[in-house]
């Protein structure tokens, strides 16, 4: 972490926010809207090139550079250490955008391999659980911290083949209520966001057959990760659905 914030303007000026899975799909594009909104992202991923290339479109947006963390999350130490750095430059963590995860391919319960069981847990679970550990005392700390977790619409509506990645995104919107929920006295809020299907990476593994064109592109998320770093936000009960929350924008534009 060698990038400190420069002057920025914008309605989330002078924040500071942490996106995982920021080189690719729904965290680069949470990442570049709340850069452009005017916060200093935190960015992380386990590809370097994905982090320079998502810098350099920041850069040019903003003319501001974020900071950029390599890092795997599965490697839970490395949570830790990352949360002590954001303590030591910055004090505190405005927000938390936690769109890491992996799907573990598609199969049926009996043939899910026991080192991608572990995998996919280790990111989509594991992982969170470290988050949250290492960014409370951050988010604390800011006048308003705000978690954005993502989850899948298949937590409620669990489909043949999908055994592990919906088990593990079940689990972590349990986890992530709960942690709310402990946190209702204070300035704390975190919100679960069902992004449905997107273009994006995951969602050609899944669905190979699929024309990408056929779904909403990636960064339109950013607009309503945007909006919901600001918002007052109620208890994550159920998940704030995308496709409803644009439809309730395109309404209200005519």
């Amino acid at each position: 972490m060698t990038d400190i914030p420069a002057p920025s303007t914008g309605p989330l000026a002078g924040r500071i926010a942490l996106v995982t899975g920021a080189s690719r799909g729904l965290g680069r594009a949470s990442a570049l809207a709340l850069a452009k909104a005017g916060a200093h992202v935190i960015a992380t991923a386990r590809t370097q090139g994905g982090l320079e290339e998502l810098d350099d479109e920041i850069r040019a947006a903003t003319g501001q550079p974020a900071t950029l963390v390599p890092m795997d999350l599965a490697q839970g130490g490395g949570i830790d250490q990352l949360g002590l750095a954001i303590h030591e430059r910055h004090g505190r963590l405005d927000i938390l955008v936690h769109a890491a995860a992996m799907l573990g391919g598609l199969s049926p319960i009996s043939h899910i391999e026991p080192k991608t069981w572990d995998q996919v847990v280790a990111l989509n679970l594991t992982a969170t659980y470290r988050l949250l550990r290492s960014t409370e005392r951050l988010l604390k700390a800011a006048p308003a911290g705000r978690a954005l977790v993502f989850t899948t619409g298949r937590v409620a509506r669990p489909k043949a083949f999908w055994g592990v990645y919906g088990a593990t995104k079940a689990a972590t919107d349990h986890l992530v209520r709960t942690w709310a929920d402990e946190l209702e006295h204070g300035p704390v809020r975190a919100a679960l966001i069902d992004p449905g299907a997107m273009r994006t990476k995951m969602r050609a593994e899944a669905m190979p057959g699929e024309d990408p064109l056929s779904l909403p592109d990636a960064a339109e998320i950013g607009p309503l990760i945007v909006e919901l770093a600001q918002a007052e936000l109620g208890p994550p009960d159920s998940p704030v659905s995308f496709s409803a929350w644009k439809a309730a924008q395109a309404s209200s534009a005519h």
